[in-house]
Protein backbone atom coordinates (compact mmCIF):
# COMPACT_ATOMS: atom_id res chain seq x y z
CA UNK A 1 0.00 0.00 0.00
CA UNK A 2 1.43 3.30 -0.76
CA UNK A 3 0.46 5.85 1.67
CA UNK A 4 1.47 9.74 0.81
CA UNK A 5 0.91 12.95 1.61
CA UNK A 6 0.87 14.38 -2.06
CA UNK A 7 -1.99 14.32 -4.56
CA UNK A 8 -0.08 12.32 -6.82
CA UNK A 9 2.44 9.94 -6.85
CA UNK A 10 5.43 10.35 -9.31
CA UNK A 11 5.88 7.34 -11.78
CA UNK A 12 1.94 6.58 -10.96
CA UNK A 13 -1.20 7.37 -12.79
CA UNK A 14 -4.24 7.39 -10.90
CA UNK A 15 -7.14 5.01 -12.54
CA UNK A 16 -9.63 5.04 -10.39
CA UNK A 17 -10.69 7.29 -6.44
CA UNK A 18 -12.28 5.03 -4.75
CA UNK A 19 -13.56 7.27 -1.95
CA UNK A 20 -12.25 9.07 1.23
CA UNK A 21 -10.94 6.54 3.78
CA UNK A 22 -9.63 7.09 7.91
CA UNK A 23 -8.58 5.98 10.71
CA UNK A 24 -8.55 6.97 14.25
CA UNK A 25 -7.44 6.50 17.88
CA UNK A 26 -8.08 8.43 21.11
CA UNK A 27 -5.91 7.75 23.93
CA UNK A 28 -5.76 8.66 27.71
CA UNK A 29 -3.04 9.63 29.17
CA UNK A 30 -1.17 7.69 31.99
CA UNK A 31 -0.30 8.58 35.59
CA UNK A 32 2.91 7.69 35.45
CA UNK A 33 3.53 10.00 32.48
CA UNK A 34 1.76 12.79 33.80
CA UNK A 35 3.83 12.69 36.89
CA UNK A 36 6.95 12.59 34.77
CA UNK A 37 6.21 14.97 32.46
CA UNK A 38 5.37 17.05 35.56
CA UNK A 39 8.86 17.05 36.69
CA UNK A 40 10.13 17.45 32.92
CA UNK A 41 8.24 21.04 33.01
CA UNK A 42 10.34 22.26 35.53
CA UNK A 43 13.75 21.70 34.15
CA UNK A 44 12.44 21.28 30.30
CA UNK A 45 13.17 18.74 27.58
CA UNK A 46 11.11 16.58 25.52
CA UNK A 47 8.55 14.32 27.07
CA UNK A 48 8.93 11.12 26.10
CA UNK A 49 6.44 9.33 27.02
CA UNK A 50 4.27 11.65 25.35
CA UNK A 51 6.29 11.11 21.99
CA UNK A 52 5.36 7.53 22.21
CA UNK A 53 1.96 7.70 22.96
CA UNK A 54 2.01 9.95 20.14
CA UNK A 55 3.75 7.82 17.95
CA UNK A 56 1.72 4.69 18.90
CA UNK A 57 -1.59 6.45 18.03
CA UNK A 58 -0.28 7.28 14.69
CA UNK A 59 0.84 4.42 14.00
CA UNK A 60 -2.46 2.96 14.91
CA UNK A 61 -4.70 5.45 13.01
CA UNK A 62 -2.92 4.92 10.07
CA UNK A 63 -3.00 1.02 10.20
CA UNK A 64 -6.83 1.40 10.37
CA UNK A 65 -6.91 3.85 7.81
CA UNK A 66 -5.09 1.26 5.54
CA UNK A 67 -7.37 -1.47 6.11
CA UNK A 68 -10.02 1.29 5.38
CA UNK A 69 -8.79 1.22 1.74
CA UNK A 70 -8.27 -2.45 0.98
CA UNK A 71 -11.56 -3.16 1.87
CA UNK A 72 -12.35 -0.96 -0.91
CA UNK A 73 -10.12 -2.45 -2.95
CA UNK A 74 -7.55 0.51 -2.91
CA UNK A 75 -3.91 -0.18 -3.84
CA UNK A 76 -2.76 3.75 -2.12
CA UNK A 77 -4.24 6.55 0.36
CA UNK A 78 -3.15 10.00 -1.41
CA UNK A 79 -3.49 13.24 0.03
CA UNK A 80 -3.07 11.88 3.62
CA UNK A 81 -3.33 14.35 6.71
CA UNK A 82 -3.33 14.06 10.27
CA UNK A 83 -5.13 15.74 13.11
CA UNK A 84 -5.87 15.71 16.91
CA UNK A 85 -8.69 16.97 19.32
CA UNK A 86 -8.86 16.61 22.66
CA UNK A 87 -12.31 14.39 23.84
CA UNK A 88 -12.00 14.46 27.68
CA UNK A 89 -9.68 16.61 30.20
CA UNK A 90 -7.33 13.46 29.96
CA UNK A 91 -7.77 12.09 26.53
CA UNK A 92 -6.94 13.05 22.58
CA UNK A 93 -8.19 11.70 19.46
CA UNK A 94 -5.49 11.33 16.48
CA UNK A 95 -7.15 10.88 12.92
CA UNK A 96 -5.60 9.75 10.38
CA UNK A 97 -7.50 10.53 6.58
CA UNK A 98 -6.69 10.55 2.90
CA UNK A 99 -8.28 9.15 -0.25
CA UNK A 100 -8.20 5.60 -1.02
CA UNK A 101 -7.00 5.29 -5.07
CA UNK A 102 -6.08 2.63 -7.50
CA UNK A 103 -2.66 3.16 -9.19
CA UNK A 104 -1.30 1.70 -12.24
CA UNK A 105 2.74 1.93 -12.67
CA UNK A 106 3.65 3.97 -15.67
CA UNK A 107 6.64 2.15 -17.58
Amino acid sequence: MIVVNTETVPGYEMLEMKGIVQGNTVRAKHAGRDIAAGFKNLVGGELKGYTELLTESRREAVERMIAQARELGANAVVNVRFSTSAVTAGAAELYAYGTAVILNKID
